[in-house]
């Protein structure tokens, strides 16, 4: 199957149906779709989530472990658990972001 998803994302079962897709049941997941406002700052934290991210609208710039990264449209970014980490938006910015929770 095409595309550049992440490795995570690759490991959900392949949807049964006329398109390729993988698919995500809601079972130890969050799909979230979310939107910011231009100036929206998220100040530092972390959580026990493993989340992965794609932005649809805008930019994000997301700050782990002292380095910013700046993820643009069509970009997937990775946000391991426990890891502190902020983010901040300049522009109105959209994304879909996955939370995997831990396994229990």
């Amino acid at each position: 199957m095409a595309g550049e998803y992440p490795s995570k994302i690759k490991t959900l079962p392949l949807f049964d149906g006329r398109f390729d897709a993988y698919k995500l049941a809601a079972n130890g997941s969050d799909v979230l779709f979310a939107s910011y406002p231009a100036g929206t700052e998220i100040p530092p934290h972390q959580h026990d989530t493993d989340n992965y991210g794609v932005i649809t609208r805008g930019e994000l710039q997301l700050t782990m472990q002292g380095e910013t990264q700046y993820i643009k449209v069509g970009q997937w970014y990775h946000v391991p658990a426990n890891v502190v980490h902020s983010a901040k938006f300049e522009v109105v910015t959209d994304e879909i972001e996955i939370w995997f929770h831990p396994d229990e």
